[in-house]
């Protein structure tokens, strides 16, 4: 059986992605980390939310708008993330996204001063998450001050994407840690405890 997904490609064929579940108590299998937090927060109600305080509509819209203002950082990372996949994933990474830049893969990342001009673009990015954020500073470190939530996780998640791909020495990591006083790798640091696997 394959995980379910409201997503398709652009030819009308499902979409199907990591990360993925298979419930072992109901046999459900789901993709795509919005609909398992949706399905976990219905299906075990007893559990810390994601969406605490009916913020679910709000965390949902936050964290579209992250992945839209971080346009200018997708031609950076996932040209270094290509060859860290498998070869079959690689060729299919490479093709389809040859296809969504509509360029050889190898003409995705830029160059010279359009490098400069994109990576201050994601520090631009960055600057404005990192405002919404400083609202509830005096509270804690996370969107909502001492509550974790949904858009916490999405955002560490692309921090530690950043951090594994680049690698933690990277000159492109060492830049993203120090920006916004350090929020990016506070905000890792305040969800360690969470990462541990037993």
């Amino acid at each position: 059986m394959k995980p379910t997904s409201e997503k398709n490609f652009w030819d009308g064929k499902p979409y199907y992605s990591l990360p993925a579940i298979h419930d072992e108590a109901t046999g459900v299998y789901i993709s795509d980390s919005w609909l398992i937090a949706e399905y976990l927060e219905k299906q075990y109600p007893d559990t810390p939310s994601l969406f605490p305080n009916n913020t679910k509509g709000l965390q949902q819209a936050l964290g579209n708008t992250y992945d839209s203002i971080l346009g200018p950082l997708w031609s950076f990372i996932l040209p270094a993330t290509a060859p860290r996949l498998n070869p079959r994933s690689e060729e299919y990474f490479r093709r389809t996204r040859a296809i969504a830049f509509n360029k050889p893969f190898d003409e995705i990342i830029p160059k010279g001063e359009k490098a400069v001009e994109d990576w201050a673009a994601v520090k631009a990015a960055l600057d404005k998450v990192d405002g919404w954020y400083a609202k509830t500073d005096e509270k804690g470190p996370f969107i909502l001050g001492d509550t974790i939530s949904w858009a916490d996780l999405e955002i560490a998640s692309n921090k530690i994407w950043m951090k594994v791909i680049w690698g933690e020495d990277s000159s492109q990591w060492k830049d993203i840690s120090s920006w916004n006083g350090g929020r990016w790798n506070n905000l890792l640091k305040a969800l360690e405890k969470y990462t541990a696997v037993n």
